[in-house]
């Protein structure tokens, strides 16, 4: 598996301790595994982080101790990186670590702290004398994960790629008679073959019908002839995912299959090309919805145009109509998110046509490279 090197982590912290500085902080508490493998090549389920202005300190139990003494010894070694062991209880040795840093104000994940947490660490820090304030904070790291360094978009890259021998696979399953599970066994059977470690999510194998339903799971139900196929897949590769949605038909295609099929792929066309630094992420959902609204599809397309990808298959940034209590995103190099626009029409079918983009300097990169045309199948 590759990891970020020494400086590549290094560069990480750095835009951390920045953060830590603009939030009024002095550390941070880290407690979301992906932002902890970001922060530390630390894979595991288990394990606190704390950020400090000048130092990283990992709590680990047993289990993890040999790997990460491994993992220090190695190029993908996380600078300034202490470890303290976790005898007993992470947040018992969470409070330990607290005060023996001599904090004052320290940031907790919002997001990924609940409540119970929240307030058991409060009142153990009272009772220990301690005048340490918790505050919450929003996103930290995950605003800084959404640009990604060249690190990872070389594996997304790679991961990208991958998804041409995948998508052979799929169609040469595809025909009449054959279960919508059946060929979600074969895609999955192909993402190992191809070297990606697990799916990214679960596969979507929606056929006929089932087409109209978005995030449908692969089902007992029969291929037949004329039925539009949603084949929605991806893989992780190296922890980092893909995410690609192409359409097939059973047989020859209907008028009305055509005429979705291809308001869809113009839609994210239009979309794509939309795509370059400064432009608002919500911009490109527009030129998407804009096209369909053309076609009279407005009402069929329910959803985002895309969504980040990285460690997680659901990142930052947001591709979608904007909203009124948060900030409108904005295009930065090294941003790669999906691009999939969709249409659905119940009691038919429904088209979904996706792929995954890179923003660059002088506007972007299609990072997938399976042909969009519709696949005609047995």
């Amino acid at each position: 598996m590759r990891l970020a090197p020494s400086d590549v982590l290094a560069s990480r912290h750095g835009r951390i301790e920045k953060a830590l500085a603009q939030e009024d902080v002095d550390a941070l508490v880290v407690t979301n595994p992906f932002n902890i493998r970001y922060l530390t090549n630390h894979v595991g389920t288990a394990g606190t982080l704390i950020v400090t202005r000048d130092g990283l300190h990992l709590l680990i139990d047993f289990r993890y101790q040999e790997a990460v003494s491994s993992l220090q010894s190695s190029p993908a070694a996380c600078p300034t990186l202490r470890v303290r062991p976790v005898p007993a209880s992470y947040d018992e040795a969470l409070i330990d670590a607290l005060i023996d840093l001599r904090l004052s104000v320290v940031g907790i994940e919002a997001g990924h702290l609940t409540v119970a947490r929240h307030e058991w660490l409060t009142r153990a820090l009272a009772s220990r004398g301690s005048t340490i304030v918790l505050r919450s904070t929003e996103r930290i790291v995950e605003q800084r994960r959404a640009i990604k360094d060249a690190f990872e978009v070389s594996i997304l890259r790679d991961a990208a790629q991958r998804l041409e021998a995948v998508a052979d696979q799929a169609f040469a399953t595809v025909r009449a008679g054959v279960r919508e599970r059946d060929v979600a066994v074969a895609i999955e059977s192909a993402l190992r073959e191809a070297g990606y470690e697990r799916p990214a999510f679960d596969t979507i194998v929606a056929s006929g019908p089932h087409a109209a339903l978005p995030h449908h799971r692969a089902a007992a139900r029969l291929l037949a002839p004329g039925d539009l196929v949603v084949l929605d897949f991806g893989g992780i590769l190296d922890g980092y995912c893909c995410d690609l949605t192409r359409m097939a038909a059973v047989g020859t295609p209907s008028p009305e299959a055509r005429r979705l099929y291809d308001a869809v792929r113009e839609a994210q066309q239009a979309a794509i090309n939309t795509v370059r630094p400064g432009v608002a992420a919500s911009s490109v959902d527009a030129a998407a919805r804009e096209i369909l609204i053309g076609h009279g599809l407005g009402e069929a397309f329910g959803h985002g145009t895309g969504h980040g990808l990285g460690l997680e298959v659901h990142e930052e940034p947001r591709v979608g109509r904007p909203r009124s209590e948060t900030q409108q995103a904005r295009l930065e190099p090294g941003m790669v998110f999906t691009i999939e626009p969709g249409a659905y029409l119940a009691g038919f079918g429904g088209v979904r046509i996706e792929d995954d983009v890179l923003v660059t300097e002088t506007g972007s990169e299609v990072l997938t490279s399976v042909p969009r045309d519709l696949r005609i199948c047995g």
